[in-house]
């Protein structure tokens, strides 16, 4: 039998053009996929931007459903769902990349970065520890750290966190000193209310060795110095504080006017406490003076002069709390002065709607231009 040569020269031409046909539907199919997928991206994108989650949600899932492999619409969706506050669904979406056998190093460690953070906003410490542990070593090493030192903070695992800031302060993060002084004087109190003094004392020792300037360490030092019967040497711990802080010494200037009155050296204290009211005047200091003498603020001589160069609330207070035959024109005028400059603050109208305030009445508010959102009462009144 012949082969007929006619049947092959018109079947060449047909295979070639069903070959075409398949393959520019293949095309157009590929060209609309694609084009949905960034369409419905830019959608999602444009309602983000116009503060639309609930809507942008729902445009990038249906962008992920188009193109399941694109890990930046994965990030997007998994960022909005935390967001929102749906842990879960930010999570799964996480939990889903980092299942992937084909993500990139880099991804991955964002991935992991992204889950920890979702555990750390739903309230899940110990799985968000270890996945910001996992980034230990990656380039999210230093924000890993960070985080680990504030959800240490946190739940109270003052040597956990002593030990990240260190760790921190070694990378060249920054100094952390002060904060790790924090740390162990936390501990300190913990130990001393678990009836451990000894082991108190030494986290006290470590906080002044980690920030010897550091005025909390010799604060608490000296409380413990009084509790224990050392009022000599709460005194000495208490006079280097106001030496190096004088603000924060005046926390406890009512206890070195008693740790002075224990030790019998009221007159050394009291040439301490006057230079430094001199230096800055305040009620603390004064109330400290009085004590001295085993006498309370509203005995205090210099009570009536300060209200008058300060007139505050607190000082009015101690001069009403002196008996009525004590009272002059004097007392009253600084008491009234007083009274008047604490109520200005209050002597205000605010705006329901935004929180504006002003000294007078608006039918419309200057600041969010709501209508009648300014109640009739100002702030002081009931």
């Amino acid at each position: 039998m012949e082969f007929d040569l006619s049947w092959l020269l018109l079947g060449l031409p047909l295979a070639f053009g069903l070959g075409w046909l398949a393959s520019r539907m293949d095309l157009r199919q590929w060209k609309r996929a694609q084009s949905d997928s960034p369409r419905a991206y830019y959608q999602g994108l444009n309602l983000l931007l116009n503060e639309q989650q609930d809507k942008a949600i729902d445009a990038f899932i249906e962008a992920v459903q188009h193109d399941p492999d694109t890990t930046e619409l994965h990030f997007a969706l998994g960022s909005l769902f935390r967001r929102r506050g749906e842990f879960e669904r930010a999570v799964r979406v996480h939990q889903h990349l980092l299942n992937r056998g084909d993500l990139a190093t880099s991804d991955r460690d964002r991935v992991q970065h992204e889950l920890a953070q979702d555990f750390m906003k739903a309230g899940l410490f110990d799985r968000a520890e270890q996945a910001y542990k996992a980034l230990q070593g990656t380039p999210f090493d230093t924000d890993a750290r960070l985080a680990l030192l504030g959800l240490y903070e946190r739940s109270r695992e003052w040597e956990q966190a002593a030990d990240t800031a260190a760790a921190l302060e070694k990378l060249g993060t920054g100094a952390f000193g002060t904060r790790i002084a924090h740390h162990w004087c936390e501990r300190a109190l913990e130990l001393d209310g678990r009836g451990q003094p000894d082991e108190a004392a030494a986290a006290l020792a470590t906080a002044r060795a980690a920030a010897p300037n550091a005025p909390r360490p010799l604060l608490l030092a000296g409380q413990r110095a009084l509790r224990l019967g050392d009022a000599a040497g709460a005194l000495a711990l208490w006079g280097d504080l106001e030496v190096r802080d004088p603000q924060v010494f005046q926390l406890v200037a009512q206890d070195y006017a008693e740790a002075a009155r224990a030790a019998g050296q009221q007159e050394a204290a009291r040439q301490r406490l006057t230079e430094a009211y001199r230096r800055a005047p305040s009620l603390p200091l004064l109330r400290a003076l009085a004590r001295l003498d085993g006498a309370e603020l509203a005995d205090a001589p210099g009570l009536l002069p300060h209200l008058a160069a300060q007139p505050t609330l607190s000082a009015a207070l101690g001069v009403l709390a002196r008996p009525v035959e004590q009272w002059d024109a004097a007392s009253a005028q600084a008491v009234r002065e007083a009274v008047a400059r604490a109520a200005k603050p209050l002597q205000r109208y605010r705006c329901a709607a935004c929180g504006f305030e002003a000294q007078r009445h608006f039918w419309q508010c200057p600041g969010c231009l709501s209508w009648d959102s300014f109640p009739p009462r100002m702030l002081d009144e009931p």
